[in-house]
């Protein structure tokens, strides 16, 4: 499969006046919080060219989200992981979770405006490798 790399943004004009990040143009990857949190970690210690969009966090579920270009669901098709896409839906990110039980890890206006999904795709293997290393099971 091919990856192509996106630097579209999910705002628009209207919401960067407001404060809030329009977020209807973004898909969702959604990951186990461990491998999410260990990604993060990961996507901080990158390269300076590397980007991260807001990431959410929900402690019901054990789980990480992060903001990806719209788009990405199309193709996505990594292990462990699942991208849903939010387009036309309406979605508005603003300082308050959109979820009663998740908080914001990096919320937007703190964070870029999208992680790139190759970026992304990349430290969520190397996450997964470091766990399955740290379980014995490699």
């Amino acid at each position: 499969m091919e990856t192509s790399q996106s630097n579209e943004p999910c705002t628009s004009p209207s919401s960067a006046e407001s404060g809030d990040v329009d977020a209807a143009a973004c898909d969702l990857v959604t990951v186990p919080a461990r491998q999410g949190l260990e990604a993060v970690d990961i996507l901080r210690r990158g390269a300076a060219g590397d980007t991260m969009g807001p990431v959410l966090h929900d402690g019901g579920c054990a789980t990480l989200g992060f903001l990806v270009p719209a788009g990405t669901a199309a193709g996505w098709d990594m292990p462990g992981s699942t991208c849903t896409e939010t387009d036309g839906r309406g979605l508005r990110l603003n300082p308050e979770p959109p979820v009663e039980g998740s908080d914001w890890l990096l919320p937007p206006g703190e964070a870029d405006l999208a992680t790139d999904p190759v970026v992304l795709r990349r430290a969520l293997g190397e996450a997964a490798r470091l766990i399955e290393a740290a379980d014995g099971r490699s």
